[in-house]
């Protein structure tokens, strides 16, 4: 394999397999990360997270002859105690799997069966902090089910490296220092009972851990211990559920064992549209991977790959796009169970060629839904059976701020995702679940898979999902320069944030055509994302450096 073959971008570079042309890399000078001249490649296996302790943490179920979703697993696991500012044992999780097609886990929590609409009288959303956004956590349900479906190695092995991490400890790494100190305002005001073993543990001398710094947790030792051995059984129906239930019980909040107990994940049918030549899949509703799907639908309508990357039509369109998706999306997603509009509806080619219509020169001030008819961590894992997207989160930062004492699980606040606008399909109420931000993807082409993708980070993950997806298919770039190229978010409105590497032309000209255009400095706004994808017999993975990410492959 000669290097002058892999810089022209060739289509059979990789061993002639399926044909994507992602691999060009002779306009990376237009891009400002030098990274996205580094191709991580290998044969046999590949891994990539935002954390190079989980990464490793993979890399090691495979040396031990475990397999894709044994690193995923254990990947997963591991973040759990090196990313705790983003996702902890008391998250929800995600995954998508591909074992010669492809298989959704939708492990998400629902809220208490004890839930009342009493309990939100004078409020306007779903506070962030505190009981009432929890949700029984799903992310140790998924663990067990997706092992107990695929796994190889002993469940036990699986949860070695994260408990090593969390009773040696481990050195803090600098984005989740950020993080971490960010969190301080955020948490060490919170005042309640319900709030102090949370600030004991993530706060222990009344800050924040600095970048390098050792941190230690030995009771998420002991938990994580005591989940694999009980493979599970002890968080929703042992020990662990009591223990949840009973500082619920003291401390105001109302989930109890019995939500706990009753809690399932579920298999369901992954959704996709065709855009370009690359089919695109997530995870259906309650979450919204919808988003993604919508605007690529609508973009198909355009021919971007006649403007360059970096001008404003490129971005325009883009950004005209997701903000119609998300009108849909705001109004229409919910528990499937209580969704008005059918997902086949929304996702109707003619339906999208209807909306580019509301497309012109000038940004959409307000975007309203049609009426069709009828804090995250991601990761992925790939050897030569087996693909795995998976996504896990606390929701905002650490979460609800409610630690369980003695346990080292922070829990989730996914409550936040619920509306309390009356009639909504969205709207809280009791044993459901919540809107849902967090996505793992996956790329097919030809019904053959290319491989698992993700971008962490709140209402950015769609946003993220579709610049990815143009960047492979429109502007055939590699993956590690497919992540590391400067984005945007669409906020609400004309509001949209744009990354300080997007180029003055660029940010200028989209005002002019009335978006509301704010600078961030900071890559926190934009997500973290990995990818893995698969080119006849090579791996190509990528983790972009606005996380702490590593992406091995061997």
């Amino acid at each position: 394999m000669s290097q002058s073959k892999f810089e022209k971008g060739s289509r059979e570079w990789g061993g002639g397999g399926i044909l994507i042309n992602i691999m060009n890399q002779n306009n990376l000078t237009h891009y400002p990360y030098p990274s996205a001249r580094r191709v991580i490649v290998g044969k046999r296996s590949a891994v990539a997270t935002s954390q190079p302790l989980a990464t490793l943490a993979g890399m090691e179920m495979f040396w031990a002859g475990g397999n894709a979703v044994d690193a995923a697993l254990a990947m997963a696991i591991a973040l759990t105690v090196v990313e705790p500012t983003s996702n902890g044992i008391g998250s929800d999780a995600f995954a998508l799997v591909w074992d010669g097609k492809l298989n959704g886990l939708n492990a998400s929590g629902r809220s208490p069966q004890n839930l009342t609409m009493d309990q939100f009288v004078g409020m306007d959303q779903v506070p962030a902090k505190g009981w009432l956004p929890v949700t029984v956590p799903g992310c140790v349900s998924a663990w067990r089910v997706l092992w107990e479906r695929w796994g190889k190695l002993p469940f036990e092995q699986l949860f070695a490296p994260a408990i090593r991490y969390a009773r040696e400890g481990f050195p803090v790494s600098p984005v989740t220092a950020m993080a971490w100190k960010h969190a301080e305002g955020i948490y060490l005001p919170l005042q309640g009972r319900e709030f102090q073993p949370f600030k004991k543990v993530f706060f222990p001398n009344n800050r924040a851990p600095k970048a390098g710094e050792i941190w230690q947790s030995e009771s998420h030792a002991k938990t994580l211990t005591s989940i694999a051995q009980s493979g599970g059984e002890s968080f929703y129906k042992g020990d662990i559920a009591k223990a949840i239930a009973n500082f619920a019980a003291d401390t105001g909040g109302v989930l109890t064992a019995a939500d706990l107990a009753a809690h399932q994940p579920d298999w369901i049918e992954p959704i996709s549209t065709t855009y370009r030549n690359l089919t695109v899949w997530e995870i259906p509703p309650n979450t919204q991977g919808i988003a993604a799907l919508i605007a690529l639908n609508i973009l198909d309508g355009f021919d971007l790959s006649r403007y360059p990357r970096e001008s404003v039509e490129s971005y325009h369109l883009q950004i005209e796009a997701m903000k119609l998706a998300f009108a849909d999306v705001h109004r229409y997603i919910a528990d499937p169970n209580f969704m008005e509009v059918a997902v086949e509806h929304l996702l109707d080619k003619a339906y999208a060629q209807e909306r580019q219509k509301l497309i012109s020169e000038v940004a959409i001030p307000l975007a309203e839904a049609g009426l069709p008819k009828g804090g995250t961590v991601y990761l992925a894992a790939a050897d030569g059976e087996l693909m795995v997207s998976f996504i896990q989160s606390n929701f905002e930062g650490f979460g609800s701020g409610i630690l369980i004492p003695g346990t080292g699980i922070a829990l989730q606040n996914r409550g936040v995702g619920f509306s309390l606008q009356a009639g909504h399909p969205n709207q809280i109420a009791p044993a459901k679940r919540s809107f849902h931000t967090i996505i793992p993807a996956f790329l097919t082409q030809d019904g053959q898979p290319l491989g698992p993708f993700g971008v962490m980070g709140g209402p950015m993950q769609p946003q993220g999902h579709l610049q990815v997806v143009v960047n492979l298919a429109d502007y055939k770039m590699n993956p590690q320069a497919a992540l590391d190229a400067p984005r945007w978010q669409f906020v609400a409105g004309r509001k949209v944030l744009l990354e300080q590497t997007v180029p003055r032309h660029v940010m200028l000209e989209l005002t002019e055509r009335g978006h509301d255009i704010e600078v961030i400095a900071e890559g926190r706004e934009f997500g973290k994302g990995q990818i893995i994808l698969r080119d006849g017999d090579v791996l190509i993975a990528a983790s972009e450096p606005r996380a702490d990410g590593l992406a091995l492959a061997q």
